[in-house]
């Protein structure tokens, strides 16, 4: 049984270029060193408490899922990569965090039971998402009354290029703003904090009573 609710199955993936998963490996190490301050840093903005139940959307190799894990009583991290999710999962045995476990699945079609976490974010993930409104409606459907929502990003620069441009502007974090208060979010609000070498821009949220 998982922590936050009961995935339903996910489809399997195809096997792609062997060059292609060995440019997954390296994505997946990196994410594996380099995610860990931006983890610590939206756990804390997230105040998570030992009761609370928390969805990682884009979960990748799985660093932010054990780090709420160690906080909350429960997390899940939801990655469409096998990869990822393999290395995940070996990580999590071998350091020893029980109450964390990671299933596969998309932003757009969460696996996971209505109204069953508390908190969802997703860490430098929402620039990889096919369809923001339906991945917001996902976030919203999953998440208890009263749940928040954490969108983390890296602040970039208008006209970056290739990697640079993995992130949000000022600007695209206005629109995302904008975005999450159409799909049901009340008191929502943006911040702008710094993490090692980089500026991460947050646009959070608390899930609306109705609908």
């Amino acid at each position: 049984m998982s922590p936050v609710g009961t995935p339903a199955p996910a489809p399997a993936a195809a096997h792609g270029h062997p060059a292609s998963k060995a440019y997954e490996l390296l994505t997946a190490l990196s994410m594996t060193v380099g995610r860990g301050p931006a983890a610590r840093t939206t756990a804390d903005l997230a105040e998570l408490t030992p009761h609370d139940r928390v969805v990682d959307i884009g979960c990748g190799p799985g660093t932010a899922v054990r780090v709420a894990a160690r906080r909350c009583a429960g997390a899940t991290g939801v990655d469409p990569t096998p990869l990822m999710l393999r290395l995940g999962r070996w990580l999590t045995t071998i350091r020893r965090v029980p109450n964390a476990t990671l299933v596969a699945g998309s932003a757009e079609a969460l696996p996971l039971l209505d109204s069953t976490a508390t908190v969802a974010w997703a860490l430098s993930s929402l620039h990889h998402w096919t369809d923001r409104a339906a991945g917001l409606a996902e976030a919203r459907r999953v998440l208890a009354p009263a749940g928040r929502v954490l969108l983390v990003e890296r602040l970039v620069e208008p006209g970056a290029h290739g990697h640079a441009t993995h992130g949000l502007t000022n600007g695209q974090a206005d629109q995302l703003a904008a975005d999450l208060t159409s799909s049901g979010f009340g008191d929502v609000h943006t911040e702008i904090r710094r993490t090692g070498r980089r500026t991460l821009v947050i646009v959070q949220g608390t899930r609306t009573n109705g609908g």
